[in-house]
């Protein structure tokens, strides 16, 4: 099994590290609405890329 010779010390670690802070969700504007809404999602009034996919008022009635 390795075991390393030295400690690794916390700049270097940090350094490693740089590259794994959490991003915020991909985002995107459909081009119909103008909404701004998460990528592969539709938007808050039922569009997907351009279309209308979800009656939202029909879903509020039937669920």
């Amino acid at each position: 099994m390795a075991v390393q010779k030295s400690k690794k010390s916390r700049s270097r670690r940090g350094h490693r590290r740089a590259h794994q802070a959490l991003k915020g969700p991909a985002l995107s504007i459909d081009s119909t609405t103008g909404e701004t809404h998460r990528r592969h999602h539709i938007t808050e009034t039922g569009f997907y890329r351009g279309k209308q996919v979800l009656d939202l008022d029909e879903a509020i009635i039937e669920g």
